[in-house]
C-alpha cells in the first residue's frame, strides 16, 4: 500500500461515504477545516512577500507553491499511514471525513439557490449573495447575476468536486489534499493585479491540474444534459463556444451549461456563450443547480469505481 488501501472495497466505500457525508452534513467547522488552515499558511507567506520586483516575487510565489503543496501532501501519506494501521470501521469514516472535506457538491449548490432564492426577493441581497461565488461588479442587472451565478456552479464543478475526487482515485489522500492546496493558493494569489508575479507559479499549476477535470466536467454535463434530451445543443457548445483566450479551462463548462440550459451566459466585456433561445431568469439557476448536481454525484461514484480499480490493480 503506498496511497490508497490495498482493499478495493474499502476504497470504494470510502470514496461513497465520503459523498454521503457531503450531501447530508455538509462542511466542518472552520476550526477543523483543512482549507482554512491552508489558506492561513499561504496568508502567512502573503504578508511577508516581496514587491515591486517582479523575480523576487515570482521566486517567494515558487516557495508558496513548494511549502504549501509539500505540507498538503505530507499530511495526506502521515494520514494514510495512520488509516492503514487503524481497525477498517474507524478507517473507513476517519478516511471518508478527511476526504469530505477536499470538496463541496452540496456547499456548491446551497450557493447558487441561495443566489436564486434572494433574486425573488431583492436584487441587491441576491448581489452580495454573488460575491461568495464570483467577483463581478456590484451593480450587477438580474439577467447578469443570473448569468454569473450559472457560470460560477459550471466552473466550480470542476475546482470543487471533479477535480479533488480524480486526484484522491490517482493518488489518494495526498493527491486530494495537494490538488486543494493548489486551488487554494490560485483562489488568493492568482490574479493580474498586484499579485500578477507572486501568484503566477500557483496559477499556472492550477490550470495543468484542472486541465484533464475540466474536460472531464464537460462531458458529464453533456451526459446529464441527455437526460433532459439537451445533449447535442450542450455538445455543440462544448465544441464551438469554448474560449481558450480566457484561460485553457475557464469557459469550457460554462459553455457546455450554456447549450445544456439553451441560454447565452455573459461576462461584460469579456465574453458571451450560447445561443439565448429564452431569458435568463431565476428559475435557470435551478436547472443549472440540477445539472450540478447530476453531474457532481456521477463523479463521485466515477471517482469511487477508479479509486477501487486502482487500490485492486495498481496499489495493491
Amino acid at each position: 500500500m503506498l496511497f490508497l488501501p490495498d482493499d478495493w472495497r474499502l476504497v470504494l466505500a470510502t470514496v461513497l461515504l465520503a459523498g454521503l457525508f457531503d450531501a447530508t452534513i455538509g462542511e466542518p467547522p472552520a476550526a477543523l477545516h483543512p482549507v482554512v488552515w491552508m489558506g492561513r499558511l499561504i496568508g502567512a507567506f502573503m504578508a511577508r512577500r516581496p514587491r515591486g520586483r517582479p523575480r523576487a516575487e515570482f521566486a517567494h510565489g515558487l516557495l508558496v507553491v513548494l511549502a504549501t503543496t509539500g505540507s498538503a501532501t505530507l499530511a495526506g501519506l502521515i494520514l494514510t499511514f495512520v488509516l492503514g494501521r487503524l481497525p477498517w470501521w474507524v478507517a473507513l469514516p476517519a478516511g471518508a471525513w478527511v476526504l469530505k472535506t477536499t470538496f463541496s457538491l452540496r456547499g456548491l449548490v446551497r450557493a447558487g439557490r441561495d443566489v436564486q432564492r434572494a433574486l425573488g426577493i431583492d436584487t441587491a441581497a441576491s448581489r452580495a449573495l454573488l460575491s461568495a461565488l464570483v467577483s463581478r461588479s456590484p451593480d450587477l442587472d438580474p439577467p447578469l447575476i443570473v448569468s454569473a451565478t450559472i457560470e460560477s456552479l459550471a466552473e466550480n464543478l470542476t475546482d470543487s468536486v471533479v477535480s479533488p475526487l480524480l486526484y484522491f482515485a490517482l493518488f489518494g489522500l495526498p493527491g486530494a489534499l495537494a490538488y486543494r492546496a493548489i486551488n487554494t493558493m490560485d483562489a488568493m494569489m492568482g490574479y493580474r493585479d498586484e499579485r500578477e508575479y507572486v501568484g503566477k507559479a500557483a496559477a499556472r499549476i492550477d490550470d495543468g491540474a484542472n486541465w484533464v477535470p475540466t474536460r472531464i466536467a464537460a462531458l458529464l454535463l453533456v451526459a446529464a444534459a441527455a437526460l433532459k434530451r439537451t445533449a447535442r445543443a450542450a455538445w455543440a457548445a462544448m465544441r464551438t463556444q469554448h474560449r481558450p483566450e480566457h484561460g485553457p479551462n475557464k469557459t469550457l463548462a460554462i459553455a457546455t451549461m450554456a447549450g445544456a440550459l439553451g441560454v447565452q451566459l455573459e461576462k461584460p466585456g469579456a465574453y458571451a456563450l450560447g445561443t439565448a433561445e429564452r431569458p435568463l431568469t431565476a428559475d435557470v439557476i435551478g436547472e443549472a443547480a440540477w445539472f450540478v448536481w447530476a453531474a457532481g454525484g456521477a463523479s463521485v461514484v466515477g471517482a469511487a469505481g477508479l479509486a477501487a480499480l486502482l487500490s485492486w490493480g495498481v496499489w495493491g
